[in-house]
């Protein structure tokens, strides 16, 4: 694609999380976005969770994020594709990113680069076991479920989301320990590798980074989050490296 090898993976941003700084987080992103070297990119993946909470209503998005949603399109006018693919923080994703160009794909999304094959996604409810947490996503993100939240006015509907995010395990800083071979998402990668070549799986969701081999030879990678640093995968046309991990005071 006109000289342009370099492929980016972050998620888990988090952007409007109240934990540590939010606005510096999000000053943060806006740095690496305006840093991607354009004239040697060719995509940048965004691997769920950007957002801490994210609905569309048809006439409503949340507010803000107005830097982020900038640097973005600069990007895509410069000619690197954008994806995103919706985590459980922001499944919520319908038309507005469309919009402005972006790609919103579902997981597992199968890409090459550079002759290389890519397995990327979220991650979360991969693989085998979760069925209480694979039945409570089909829940959220069923149509009729959708319309019924719909219908709560968005001051409501707002404030209820951020009850949940205050809730969560990210509000009180707890880190998830991988369990390595016996985390359901490693399983996945595995048996998945069984029945086609892929070289690299990435994914997101669990805050931690992962780098494994897998039994085919292929990479398995877990990014880390942006709470408290900025990690982020490249691809440089021939393996996959580690970007800066920049720790906040």
């Amino acid at each position: 694609m006109d000289g342009r090898n370099l492929v980016f993976f972050a998620s888990d941003i988090h952007l409007g999380l109240e934990v540590g700084d939010p606005v510096e987080r999000e000053a943060r992103f806006v740095r690496f976005l305006r840093g991607i070297p354009v004239e040697r990119t060719e995509a940048l993946y965004l691997l769920g969770d950007v957002w801490d909470f994210w609905y569309e209503y048809r006439d409503v998005v949340p507010k803000g994020y107005v830097r982020v949603f900038a640097a973005l399109m600069d990007l895509i006018e410069d000619g690197v594709q954008v994806f995103v693919c919706p985590g459980n923080h922001d499944m919520w994703m319908y038309s507005y990113l469309q919009s402005m160009g972006i790609k919103v794909v579902d997981q597992p999304l199968v890409v090459e680069h550079s002759g290389k094959l890519f397995c990327l996604g979220h991650g979360d409810g991969l693989g085998p076991g979760l069925r209480s947490y694979k039945m409570m996503k089909a829940v959220l993100r069923n149509g009729a479920v959708r319309r019924l939240f719909s219908m709560l006015h968005p001051w409501i509907a707002f404030r209820i989301a951020r009850g949940w995010s205050r809730g969560s395990r990210l509000s009180h800083n707890e880190k998830y320990r991988f369990k390595g071979e016996q985390e359901p998402l490693y399983q996945y990668a595995e048996a998945y590798s069984r029945e086609r070549k892929v070289d690299y799986f990435i994914f997101g969701h669990y805050h931690c980074p992962v780098d494994m081999p897998l039994g085919n030879g292929a990479r398995f990678l877990v990014l880390g989050d942006w709470i408290d640093s900025s990690d982020y995968l490249y691809f440089n046309g021939i393996s996959v490296l580690t970007g800066h991990s920049m720790k906040t005071e």
